[in-house]
């Protein structure tokens, strides 16, 4: 198998309002919008997040998304302010998760072992 890298999708109803969340929530705007109605986010260590216009699956969409440190980012996002829930703890993994505009959740990962932070 060939597989190089993955784009998460995420539907939304409304890809203008959707595009202007997600540039507050990743603190820029699209990389690349390849068509009206998609807007789509690269990451250094690999990955897309690909926001669509698509009513028939708005909401129904989940994504995780590692950072370094999540308690910076839970505080970064509680000042924006986006209401996300509380850190949960596990002896490989913290997570906290929030629901955009549609209902997609988002949650927000910090590795807490090498193997999983690859």
């Amino acid at each position: 198998m060939s597989i190089r890298n993955s784009l998460a999708g995420l539907a939304v109803c409304d890809i203008e309002a959707a595009t202007f969340w997600y540039e507050r929530l990743l603190s820029r705007p699209p990389d690349q919008q390849p068509m009206p109605e998609v807007a789509e986010w690269g990451f250094s260590r690999g990955g897309w997040i690909q926001v669509f216009q698509d009513l028939e699956r708005a909401g129904k969409s989940s994504v995780t998304l590692s950072v370094s440190d999540l308690e910076n980012e839970v505080q970064r996002l509680r000042d924006l302010p986006v209401p996300i829930g509380e850190i949960q703890h596990s002896t490989q993994v913290k997570t906290a998760i929030l629901q955009d505009p549609d209902g997609n959740q988002l949650v927000f990962a910090e590795p807490l072992t090498d193997e999983i932070a690859q």
